[in-house]
């Protein structure tokens, strides 16, 4: 693999970043890369190869990336730097940041590996040779005994690096600027010695930022062989575009491809109408509406967090004001008692020239991605500025904007920011960025169709005003053993007698002890079924690890009677554990592309009407302009038909001709006699097809897709017998959020909103539906005699992958019977043939073969898969006549 494909690989480089990597490889290898370039040959060069680069702008060659905000420049400054040193032996660096809060976070972003997101991780070669780190803080004391193979990375705030740049004076006396005193290490100064060194590369964060005078001075002087420029916005402080960008991956793109930023969304408040509505009025509607938005996000974000077992991430609201008198009304209305009854007093923080200094500001919104940090709403007047770009701002609220529009397409990239790796999750929620707009929202919608504006690629949500009163609070509904434990555990506390209360006590730390060891124990060979956990030896080893357990931390007093009741009381636990689980089979199902081919077909040869055109020769003088035409000749030499359609057939990528040379000349056939029927002599449709072999070819072509088809085989790893029932976790409304399972819900719209109980065959209490018809078929496997136990799967039970190992399937209910297991899928009948329900039922299919060879084995029940349409499902029907119907 090549240097730039390793780091490419590695580093887990987006596409845009790739790109701007592949033409940065490309300049290194035209230019010479060397102190003193001839600016005018280099940059030829340069403009030769990317057009877009009219002039460097600077005294060195200098280029410009112009990627929009959360791509990842960061991360492309770690592989450029990575690239330069593999790839061309340069080992000098130099980092620009255009503010302290940017400065902090590079010098963690490229000096520290244990940092998350730390560029370097999988450079192998800077394991061992670690970069070295120096600061604008502590270049002073940079030793001058540098190693050979030592790659040195400067990293300095623009501030400082001006200021130690300027001349200074002190007792009247005038002193050379800090960075340009001799340091007696170096027998130089240090900005010399910079300046001297062979190989020093300068890249600069937020680019725009360097292009002022002094800026521009201060580095010209630097004398780098390289300037690497990185910017959202490529526009000077005069508002002149750089002339030097040789790449740009702008935020409509960024957009448009709906990969690394949020989905930006404005929201209004459905028939809302301002009418004589004060502007204190509305303020107080967007607010309330706000709060409802950041609460469901916020909700959405405990679940998911919970779910995949990442991270919690807590979102906030920003909301952006007038003046500066206009936020502080806003801080003393949320922190008042009448604003949601007090609920966000101490949650709102004010920042702007008032109350912080700037670089205060800048740290203070940086801390607000910690969870720990209580502030959910930030109230704010200028404009944001670089490094505010935080992953966790989920709602926006510009109040009392004179131009909304400008307001917040200058905005919405400061929100942007994806919080898991960069990546969207799937969850319209968590990948939302919603800006609240009631007054102009009609204006807002005007402007998007403006196909230069980047709100033409936002959606636009209405709220309905009943859900600004419907909180929601987060629902964890736990496998039944584990419930039925915790109200054990109620029950205990009720005991008065403390000698009964510690020995029932003892009795409940011991099931959960058991209950808590059991899945852990799947993977052993003695066990391949949940019986076997019942085996002398593996009761042994479980019991061993619930005593290391009970040993570590603080020792628990009681701990020889709890080992002495989970001996007493095991193998109940596990007839009990066996009762209230459905022995899922634990099989990491990955897709594997074995073969694309293309089947065997014949051509609809409707369209194959191609008549000969007449050959002419146009001559035309040399001095003058007469012209005249002359019929040619042919002499009938067009070559074979066939061996021509195939031969163009397989300039197509996706055609390889060994493999597919009999049904090309099968089609050629079909194709020259079609056009044969159409000509009054052979020699005619010869002819034709010398003339329009590549429309017929595109034509045969069009028709082979349509047949090209993908085999897909899976891989397995390891599987094991079963694993615990996992936890749902969904928000329900606090008022009245719960109902009985059988309960009728009117509207059936209404049905995803309420939690559903009263179950008795279920792994779990408590469980949420997407429609009546899964509300229905609940009713039907929970009273249907023929079923022992049903579930609805969390979405992390299964690990069934599919398209291409990118989405993972989440079947809708797993039930036993007493001879097999069935997994089962309730699916809108007009969308049973729909590709993606097609691609989930093959794996589906293909998870099911696999427990079926595993579980029948080991004396177990085979699993199958039923498909059933929604108009299928009758509360009057049962799981027998399904079975019949519907297993495939």
């Amino acid at each position: 693999m090549s240097i730039i494909n390793n780091i490419k690989h590695r580093l887990s480089l987006r596409q845009p970043l790739q790109e701007s990597l592949d033409i940065v490889a490309n300049i290194a290898d035209a230019l010479p890369l060397e102190k003193n370039t001839n600016l005018a040959e280099a940059l030829s060069i340069v403009n030769g190869l990317y057009p877009t680069c009219t002039d460097f702008e600077r005294d060195f060659p200098s280029i410009a990336f112009s990627i929009a905000t959360g791509v990842g420049k960061t991360r492309l400054m770690g592989a450029i730097i990575a690239y330069l040193y593999l790839a061309k032996g340069k080992k000098n660096f130099f980092i620009l940041a255009p503010n302290l809060t940017i400065y902090d976070k590079l010098i963690n972003d490229f000096g520290n590996p244990a940092y998350e997101k730390y560029v370097f991780n999988g450079i192998s070669e800077f394991v061992h040779n670690r970069p070295v780190i120096i600061t604008g803080d502590n270049y002073e004391q940079q030793g001058a005994l540098f190693k050979e193979s030592e790659i040195r990375i400067n990293i300095f705030n623009i501030a400082k690096f001006n200021s130690d740049s300027k001349v200074q004076k002190k007792g009247g006396k005038t002193l050379a600027p800090r960075i340009k005193r001799l340091a007696e290490y170096l027998g130089q100064s240090y900005y010399k010695y910079l300046a001297q060194l062979e190989n020093l590369v300068i890249l600069m964060d937020e680019a725009h930022r360097y292009h002022a005078d002094a800026s521009k001075r201060a580095i010209d002087e630097l004398k780098p062989i390289l300037g690497i420029e990185l910017t959202a916005t490529p526009f000077d402080d005069k508002g002149n575009q750089f002339r030097n960008v040789v790449y740009e991956y702008s935020l409509a793109q960024a957009l448009a491809d709906g990969k690394f930023v949020k989905i930006p969304a404005i929201a209004t408040r459905r028939d809302f109408d301002k009418g004589a509505l004060s502007n204190s009025e509305i303020d107080i509607i967007k607010l309330e509406d706000a709060i409802s938005l950041h609460q469901d996000t916020k909700n959405e974000l405990t679940i998911y967090a919970r779910t995949h077992k990442v991270r919690q991430v807590k979102p906030f609201i920003l909301v952006v004001c007038k003046d500066i008198s206009h936020a502080t009304e806003i801080f003393e209305l949320i922190n008042s008692d009448t604003f949601y009854a007090g609920k966000y007093k101490g949650k709102a923080l004010q920042i702007d020239s008032s109350t912080k200094k700037e670089e205060e500001i800048e740290k203070l919104f940086v801390s607000l991605e910690d969870v720990s940090n209580e502030i959910e709403i930030v109230i704010h007047v200028s404009m944001l500025k670089e490094g505010w770009d935080v992953t966790n701002l989920y709602t926006i609220v510009p109040l009392r904007a004179a131009n909304a529009t400008i307001l917040i397409e200058q905005t919405i990239g400061r929100g942007l920011r994806l919080p898991y790796q960069g990546k969207r999750t799937g969850e319209p929620k968590i990948d939302t960025l919603t800006i609240v707009s009631h007054e102009n929202f009609n204006a807002i919608i005007e402007a998007a169709q403006n196909p230069n504006s980047i709100l033409n690629k936002m959606r636009f949500v209405q709220i309905e005003p009943e859900e600004i009163s419907a909180h929601t609070t987060v629902v964890t509904s736990k496998n039944k053993i584990e419930k039925e434990a915790e109200a054990e555990q109620e029950t205990v506390h009720l005991i008065k007698n403390e000698a009964e209360k510690a020995k029932a006590q003892n009795h409940l730390d011991a099931k959960n002890a058991i209950i808590k060891a059991l899945p852990n124990f799947n993977a052993l060979t003695e066990v391949s079924k949940i019986e076997d956990l019942a085996k002398p030896e593996v009761k042994a080893q479980v019991i061993k690890q619930i005593e290391d357990e009970l040993a570590q931390g603080q020792q628990n007093i009681f701990q020889p009677d709890i080992l002495a009741e989970v001996e007493n009381i095991y193998e109940s636990i596990v007839t009990q554990y066996k009762h209230n689980l459905i022995e899922i089979p634990c099989i990491e199902l990955r897709e594997q592309k074995a073969k694309a081919e293309f089947k065997a077909f014949d051509l609809n040869t409707n369209a194959f009407y191609f008549r000969a055109l007449e050959e002419e020769i146009i001559r035309v003088e040399l001095q003058g302009i007469r012209t005249d035409t002359l019929r040619a000749t042919s002499s009938g030499s067009y070559g074979n038909p066939l061996k021509i359609i195939v031969n163009e057939l397989t300039r197509f990528a996706e055609i390889d001709y060994d493999e597919n040379a009999t049904l090309l000349y099968h089609l050629a056939t079909q194709a020259f006699e079609a056009i044969k029927q159409n000509a009054k002599f052979e020699e005619d449709a010869l002819k034709a097809v010398f003339q329009f072999k590549g429309a017929i070819a595109q034509k045969i072509y069009k028709q082979m897709k349509e047949n090209w088809v993908l085999h897909t085989e899976h891989i397995v790893s390891n599987i094991l017998p079963f694993v615990k029932i996992e936890e749902w976790n969904f928000s329900a409304l606090i008022n009245e959020g719960y109902k009985h399972y059988q309960e009728i819900v009117i509207p059936t719209s209404l049905i995803p909103k309420y939690v559903f109980r009263g179950f008795q065959k279920a792994c779990h209490f408590e469980y949420k539906f997407d429609s009546k018809a899964e509300q229905d078929f609940a009713f039907i496997v929970e009273n249907d005699k023929n079923v022992l136990k049903w579930l609805r799967p969390a979405p992390n039970q299964f690990h069934i992958l599919w398209d291409n190992n990118t989405k993972k399937y989440e079947p809708d209910f797993v039930l036993e019977t007493e001879k097999a297991i069935f997994m089962v899928e309730i699916k809108a009948e007009d969308r049973l043939n729909d590709d993606e329900v097609v691609q989930k039922m093959a794996a589906a299919k293909k998870y099911c073969e696999y427990a079926t060879e595993f579980t029948t084995q080991n004396g177990g029940k085979p699993w199958y898969y039923l498909l059933i349409p929604h108009s299928a499902v009758n509360k009057v029907n049962s799981i027998p006549y399904f079975i019949e119907l519907y297993l495939k």
